[in-house]
């Protein structure tokens, strides 16, 4: 009777034990068996409706605000459209991030279509809260396991984050695979901007250079770039003319370039604010020095050229996603 008695607590510990080790070992590959993510990004990203479609992205929209009329980025108004509006006579444009509801009613929408984890790239925290506001949407709603990841960067080289989570998420990978990926990927993108006038980043308290509105006085123009460490907009230099301030980011950018473009894997981007002339100069200028390269023109969407004003130029670059 006494071994009978024994026998049964003992079974009934292992069995016990078994549960406990089951329970554990089903949430841990729960865990890591992620099958469906989807991707969400801003519309500063420049990704086309196409790609968008293509690789399942979606797209929220950034709102910009004249007198008091807000216009979807790149949706109700052009780059062109603001700065038309400007000189006609408008106020001062504001940005501001994707409106909550939509921003809520996407993500519902992805969690009731039966996605796992929602990530989620969003540009530069430093020039937007739209980072904090998924953070804290991801905090208070744990069933849709958000993935807020800063970008620490805007515009196309963000777009190719978007478009790299994107193909690796169809292939089946884990969250912390593609998040690693673009850690790695994010390690490869710089940046030079120069800009016409200071005024637009100054009033949108997007520099992070107080002095560099003396620049603006002097008729300096700044070179621009997003400080590593910060992901700031800073002023790293000062150059009186355009003409000169080009020359020198030709050259600052050809000596990064050539330090980390062994393998003719790097694609550039020319960026401009409404200078298609200025932009297709820089072009014909980096194709003849980097033949092996992709180089491709882009234009600083309606959000982006609020803060860097018209005729802003830049040459930015990032491992090419097409080549790795």
């Amino acid at each position: 009777m006494i071994f009978k008695l024994l026998q049964f607590s003992f079974c009934g510990i292992i069995f016990t034990y078994i549960k406990i080790y089951a329970h554990r070992k089903i949430r841990s590959i729960k865990e890591f068996l992620v099958v469906k993510i989807a991707i969400v990004t801003d519309s500063t990203s420049d990704i086309t409706v196409q790609e968008a479609s293509d690789n399942n992205i979606s797209i929220l929209p950034i709102p910009v605000i004249i007198d008091n009329h807000t216009y979807l980025d790149n949706i109700d108004i052009s780059t062109k459209q603001l700065f038309d509006m400007q000189r006609n006579g408008s106020g001062f444009p504001q940005t501001s991030q994707p409106v909550l509801g939509d921003t809520m009613a996407l993500f519902d929408k992805l969690h009731n279509s039966g996605y796992d984890a929602i990530i989620v790239i969003t540009l530069a925290s430093t020039i937007s809260g739209f980072f904090q506001t998924v953070n804290t949407i991801s905090s208070e709603h744990p069933e849709y396991n958000i993935i807020p990841y800063d970008s620490g960067i805007t515009v196309r080289l963000m777009g190719y984050l978007a478009l790299t989570a994107a193909r690796l998420a169809k292939k089946g990978s884990t969250p912390k695979e593609i998040i690693d990926h673009l850690d790695a990927l994010s390690s490869t993108i710089d940046e030079i901007f120069v800009v016409d006038d200071l005024k637009n980043l100054v009033r949108g308290g997007r520099l992070s250079n107080a002095s560099a509105f003396v620049g603006s006085m002097l008729q300096i123009k700044p070179l621009l770039t997003f400080d590593d460490q910060s992901h700031k907009i800073v002023s790293f230099d000062k150059v009186r003319s355009m003409k000169r301030a080009l020359k020198k980011t030709i050259s600052l950018a050809e000596d990064k370039i050539n330090l980390v473009n062994e393998n003719q894997d790097l694609r550039i981007m020319i960026y401009h604010s409404n200078d298609i002339q200025g932009a297709e100069s820089l072009f014909e200028y980096f194709k003849e020095a980097y033949p092996q390269n992709n180089i491709e023109i882009q234009e600083f969407d309606p959000v982006i050229a609020t803060h860097l004003g018209e005729k802003a130029l830049g040459v930015t670059w990032i491992k090419d996603i097409d080549k790795m």
